[in-house]
């Protein structure tokens, strides 16, 4: 099965590459001819508080902290939340790694930031730029501010709107093949055919498969984690219940079988158990 996070994890794998995260920063600042891959910092958040924000891109140049928020073909505003967190976190671990302190009376030195969001749904109605004060808060004047300019497809072949498209030739063929290789396989082949990321896939193919590809993601591992712990507390209860009955004489240790048929035989061993030792 393909991963639910397929697609997020090309575009980690893509703009790790310098020479691509440089093509990527071109195309939002062509007019900076100094920008060099060697000038590129990549600041990329694995971990934020306990959400990991897997499809975030952070990287600094030219005294510029540029933050890219990628957003999937579900579009909410509350995009501007993990804007906002990256952007704290960033901060607090640029100072860190530039031995400043903001608890000293020297001023700290602050790269200019410059929030982003790559959309790969259909733009419709949707604004090109969103601000926290405005989604949130009415307008009103508020003590912190974010705004982040949203990226949509255009009829460009610029490294953005390649990626752009890549995903929505993925979306199209897992339509018609499912969460399967074969959506993956099709959705490189057309777009190499297209040249939407063809170098990229050319020299990445059996990588790119194998980070789109798994029997168990991350979410599944976690999905699955959760019911089980879930399925061992109800059974815990289901087992303290019996044995408050069999304290109370209100069934007996042949009838629980009768009673709790939703304990299995280890479970009932174990209510016995326990009451043996109560006895």
């Amino acid at each position: 099965m393909a991963k639910r996070t397929a697609k997020n994890s090309v575009f980690l794998d893509l703009f790790q590459n310098k020479s691509y995260l440089l093509k990527l920063y071109k195309t939002l600042h062509p007019e900076d001819t100094t920008a060099t891959e060697d000038s590129l910092t990549d600041v990329t958040i694995t971990n934020v508080l306990t959400d990991n924000l897997y499809n975030d891109l952070g990287f600094i140049v030219n005294d510029k902290l540029m933050i890219l928020v990628e957003a999937q073909s579900t579009w909410t505003v509350n995009i501007l939340v993990r804007v906002l967190l990256y952007l704290a976190q960033s901060y607090h671990e640029y100072f860190q790694r530039t031995s400043q302190d903001y608890y000293k009376s020297k001023k700290v030195r602050m790269p200019k930031p410059e929030l982003y969001v790559i959309f790969t749904g259909s733009k419709g109605k949707k604004p090109d730029r969103i601000v926290l004060s405005e989604e949130f808060f009415k307008g009103a004047d508020i003590d912190i501010e974010v705004r982040a300019r949203v990226i949509y497809e255009g009829d460009t072949d610029d490294i953005i709107n390649q990626y752009i498209v890549f995903c929505k030739v993925f979306n199209e063929q897992t339509k018609q093949h499912g969460t399967t290789q074969k959506a993956v396989m099709e959705t490189i082949r057309i777009c190499k055919d297209r040249n939407v990321l063809r170098e990229y896939l050319l020299d990445r193919e059996k990588e790119v498969v194998t980070i789109m590809m798994s029997l168990f993601d991350e979410e599944q591992i976690m999905k699955s984690f959760i019911k089980s712990e879930r399925h061992e507390a109800a059974q815990d209860k289901v087992k303290e219940k019996a044995i408050l009955m069999l304290q109370k004489g209100k069934i007996s240790i042949d009838e629980i079988q009768t009673f709790f048929s939703e304990l299995s035989d280890d479970e009932i061993e174990e209510v016995k158990g326990e009451i043996m030792q109560l006895a």
